[in-house]
Parts: C-alpha cells; structure tokens; sequence
C-alpha cells in the first residue's frame, strides 16, 4: 500500500473523540493482514512492533492518536492540485491520521525489506513499537491510560505537529491559577458606602491584577518557555444577571454583554475571582512565578488584615515536558533531516501535546521515555471544515522518518 492510499482510507472513516473503533479496527487489519503484531488495550489504544533485525540500534516507539476534530459525518475528499481537502463541510482529520498513516506505511515497508533480506546480509531497521492513541483532542484519556510499563522504546517519535520539519523538544505544562479576594463585610451601595471598612472585593482585586506579571516571562532561542494569561475577572453581583442569561438561553458574547449590563450595581461586593492561564517548559520557572505571586497575595492580606483577604488556587491541567539532557534524537534528526533534504526545525512548543505525559511516564526497564513532537506534513487550517494536508510536504515527511529509522 502507498502512504496516500493508507491516509486516504483512514480520513474517510469518521473518528470523533472516544469514536475510534472504526479506524483502531482499521489499523488492526492493515497490519495483521501483513503478518505485524498488533494488539489493542482495555481502554482501546492500539500497539503495533516489529523488530527490523538490527541489535545494534536502539529501539523507538512512534505515536500519533486516532481521534480527529469533528463529528461522525461522512468524510468526501477532495484532491486539489498538491493538496487534499474534504467537500468544506467537515474537518479532514490530518491531525492526526498523517502520523497514523505514516507509521503504518513505515511498518509495512520495513517488514517487506526485512523479507527481502539475502542470508548475511545485514538489516538497516531496528526495533520499531508503535501507539495509536484516542481521545487525544478532547480530554488526553487515551495517552493516560497507555499501558507503559510494557513498553521497551527509551526514545518516542509522537508525530503531531503541523509542519515539516518541526522537531519540538519541550513543550509548556499548563496550570490554571485562580485568585479570589473575599471580604467580611458588604452593605448597600447607597447606605453603607460611607463606612471605610466595607472594602469592595471588586475594587481592590485590581490591586494585585496590577501587580501580578502578564505575557512572556522567559524566552530563548527555541521559543517562548514561561507566560503567564490573565483570562477573565468575575466580581460581585452577577448571580441574578447569570441566572438570568441562562433562562434567556443567551450564549457567547451576547451573554457576556446581558451579565455586564444587568449585574447589581447597589451592593458593595464581597467576593472576586482573577482566573489565569500559566504555562512553561521550564519547571524552575514555573516555580519562581507562581513564589512570586504567592508573594504579592502576602503583601496585600498583610494591608488588608481583617478587612479582606486573597487566595490562591493552582490546578495543573498539563505536566510539563522539559528538554532533555540526552540530545542523541537531535542529532539523529540532523542527519535524517540532510539525507531527505528538508530543513529541521529544533523548537520548543508552548501548548500541550501527548509527548507531557510520556515525558512523564516511564518504560518497561523503569527509565524516562525522552519524546520529542515531531512534523512530518504542511497541515493548514487543522480543527476546521478548511483544514487541508499539502501532499508533497508529507511524501517528504515519510522521506524523512523513514531516513530518521536509519540513523537511529
């Protein structure tokens, strides 16, 4: 099978989040059906190994997910010129099925070349393990619910990034923080605003709004590492206007603007929320903002003792992937990357990807999986009804991890 044909046949099987039997099924009869293990977990994942006969590389595992952004539509392509695109009425489902394509197509060709093999003449292929995760694009279940500890790879390829020859060596955690300001008091707008203690939460949250950083902490050569987002403010009297937004079924911008204009005006708020979004690649970072944060919250229950007080809420939504020490998948990148004559882009991301969590887990002989997210295809528009993939990018692509297995 040509890589076109295997990525053609898995965008027409629709696969929205936690829909993906079809194409799990799918990827289990291509490769059976050419003699390669294949197997699928109790939360269904597929895994997929074939050894090339080479002992001396080192084993690598290649990962993408099943799961697409969309509905279960049907799927009609369109080939256009150098690019293939749907009918405009849904989304293509590159993302991922680029990547599942590719390490199909890599599976199938080195177990034919391994066949092929005259006696004595030695393999160019390794070990190669595979993973075909779901639910990537919703909630991340199925890369947690990966069964790692029967994994041997040390070394991961998780090929979801958008563009050809990107080659994202960390990516940024991400955490939720929420400050809430409450204070003891209230009263009556009109009746009670001349009493000095009754301190307006509202108000006075802007106080450490001010002070608390906002945009990009830290930077290098490789990107962004450390932000910080100030992503709403909620203070005082909304419950009515919210209450009532709902029974109006006011939705987006519309009700944004109903809770604005009909909050109560006549109370002296008691209670306020700055809700954030913090993300880094670098764990030291992260730490000196969230410290310097926490500081500027003493400092001000410090001014405002009995009067008010602020809090700090930190929900992490995202480990971090730091940037290994072990720098042998940029090197074997390097020379990947000149034999397919394509140019390597070494970065790193700031947004989430499957490679946190395998930065985080660790492998069958108990060492750290070291990923790196890789790109083998030009995807544009990914997560929309415009979403296409340029053909001779990910032809280059497949050149590329395929000439990557041999340097490994």
């Amino acid at each position: 099978m040509e890589l076109l044909d295997i990525f053609k046949e898995l965008v027409k099987i629709p696969s929205p989040s936690m829909g993906e039997k079809a194409v799990a099924e799918k990827i289990a009869e291509i490769l059976s059906g050419a003699g390669i293990s294949v197997r699928c977990d109790n939360y269904g994942n597929v895994y997929a190994e074939f050894d090339g006969g080479n002992p001396d590389k080192p084993s690598l595992l290649l990962s993408s997910h099943m799961d697409v952004v969309g509905d279960d539509s049907p799927v009609n392509i369109v080939e256009n010129g150098d690019f293939i695109e749907t009918d405009k009425k849904r989304t293509l489902g590159a993302d991922d099925k680029a990547g599942v394509a590719a390490i199909l197509k890599l599976l199938l060709d080195i177990k034919e070349e391994a066949d092929s093999l005259s006696a004595g003449q030695k393999p160019l292929y390794g070990k190669v393990e595979a993973v075909f995760t779901r639910d990537e694009e919703n909630s991340m279940t199925g890369i947690e619910n990966v069964e790692f500890n029967r994994l041997n790879s040390e070394y991961i390829l998780v090929l979801d990034s958008d563009k050809l020859g990107n080659f994202e060596i960390s990516g940024a955690g991400y955490i939720k923080l929420t400050i809430s300001v409450k204070t003891p008091y209230g009263g009556h707008s009109g009746l009670d605003i001349s009493k000095p203690e009754r301190l307006n939460a509202a108000k006075i949250i802007a106080e450490i709004i001010e002070k608390v950083p906002q945009g990009v902490q830290k930077a290098d050569e490789t990107g962004t590492i450390t932000s910080i987002n100030l992503g709403s403010v909620i203070g005082g009297g909304v419950e009515n206007a919210l209450y009532e937004a709902v029974k109006r079924n006011l939705k987006g911008a519309e009700a944004v603007e109903f809770v604005a204009k009909n909050s109560m005006s006549n109370i002296i708020n008691t209670s306020a929320f700055a809700h954030y979004s913090l993300r880094s690649s670098d764990i030291k970072a992260k730490d000196d903002l969230i410290a310097k944060i926490e500081e500027i919250l003493r400092d001000f229950n410090k001014k405002y003792d009995g009067f008010a007080a602020a809090k700090l809420d930190i929900e992490e939504h995202l480990p971090i992937f730091e940037k290994s020490d072990d720098e042998f998948l940029i090197e074997t990148a390097q020379k990947a990357a000149r034999g397919a004559g394509i140019d390597l882009k070494i970065s790193s991301f700031h947004a989430g990807a499957e490679t946190h969590i395998y930065a985080n887990r660790k492998n069958a002989a108990g060492k750290a999986f070291k990923p790196v997210l890789a790109g083998i295809a030009n995807v544009f528009n990914m997560h929309s009804a415009d979403e296409k993939i340029d053909v001779q990018s990910y032809k280059k692509g497949y050149e590329f991890l395929k000439q990557f297995l041999k340097e490994i």
